[in-house]
């Protein structure tokens, strides 16, 4: 008879309950995942209802998960999708990698919006964020244009926030939009990847304002006790991001995505978007929003383009947002 090393007994039962643990890959933007995103929370609280493990691969930012999408195509390891935005969904659905989503309908966000494939999980306004200290914050882009202010953006080929300014000047402006840009070229500092690049070379004072959220001073107020931030108010109106999950068509645990999703648009894991992800949540909160969110501006109008509308400008704007930079 022959014995078995008590290590490799271990061993041998750790690996079986291993495979027998299923396994949701769920793929996201750095911020979401990280340990002060709204990931651990929602990896945890999702774990102890689903007996599975679910892991976030993190892509950069959004914009960035889509394109490893593309190249990865049906082959794909991921499960479900978190992280894209209407701005993208048209482009998205083009791949033909998305399956309808199953939930109900979310209820919580400022505009009536609907699409099989694609769940809103959070929402926010665009904004530049500055100090209070800021003498004279500019009321509209043209007041930043011909203003000395500078400012850090995003790249829109890589950051969803990025895009969403591109789309915000040329919802506010149509055909100006190459003036606009034309005219706030000496302002912008530097145009960087994605979101966290940009926001933390404002907090080190290497510009006035950095292109990010209404909500972005409550990160401030609540979890800093710091006041000294706000949101420029901007006369044309502010650009809508709606943020969206989506489950594959190829996912390996379609039952398992479905239960994510559901459990993404939960009061529990809604609960935690405000405080963690910095947005407001895709559906109502029985408690409301926490303290510190009623101090945020309000802006008077959303701008949204559709995602088909999107999808079919973003490239034409993107160019026209490279040719005003590049003269």
């Amino acid at each position: 008879m022959k014995t078995i090393p008590l290590s490799a007994a271990f061993a041998c039962v750790a690996s079986l309950a291993a495979a027998e643990t299923p396994v949701l890959d769920v793929y996201t933007y750095d911020s979401f995942a990280s340990e002060w995103g709204p990931g651990p929370a929602i990896e945890k609280g999702f774990e102890e209802s689903c007996a599975c493990d679910l892991r976030f691969v993190t892509a950069g930012d959004g914009a960035s998960l889509l394109a490893r999408l593309q190249l990865e195509g049906a082959t794909s390891a991921a499960d479900v999708v978190v992280g894209l935005d209407t701005n993208l969904n048209a482009q998205a659905a083009a791949t033909g990698l998305f399956a309808a989503h199953g939930q109900p309908a979310v209820t919580g966000l400022p505009t009536p919006y609907a699409d099989a494939n694609f769940l809103p999980f959070d929402w926010g306004w665009f904004a530049f964020v500055h100090n209070k200290s800021l003498a004279f914050p500019p009321k509209s882009f043209e007041d930043l244009a011909a203003s000395d202010l500078k400012i850090v953006i995003q790249d829109p080929r890589s950051s969803t926030p990025g895009l969403g300014l591109v789309m915000w000047v040329k919802a506010a402006y149509g055909d100006r939009a190459g003036e606009i840009w034309a005219g706030l070229k000496d302002n912008i500092v530097t145009v960087t990847p994605g979101w966290s690049e940009a926001y933390g070379l404002f907090l080190e004072g290497e510009a006035d304002m950095v292109l990010s959220y209404t909500t972005s001073p409550a990160y401030h107020l609540i979890a800093e006790s710091d006041d000294t931030k706000t949101a420029a108010a901007f006369d044309e109106g502010h650009y809508l991001q709606i943020e969206v999950a989506g489950k594959l068509a190829a996912s390996d645990q379609p039952v398992l995505a479905d239960a994510f999703l559901a459990y993404l648009t939960s009061e529990a894991a809604q609960s935690v978007i405000p405080t963690t992800n910095w947005m407001y949540p895709a559906n109502p909160l029985a408690a409301g929003l926490p303290q510190g969110f009623e101090t945020l501006i309000q802006p008077a109008k959303s701008l949204l383009l559709s995602q088909e509308e999107a999808g079919a400008m973003r490239d034409a704007a993107v160019a026209e947002w490279q040719a005003a930079l590049a003269q």
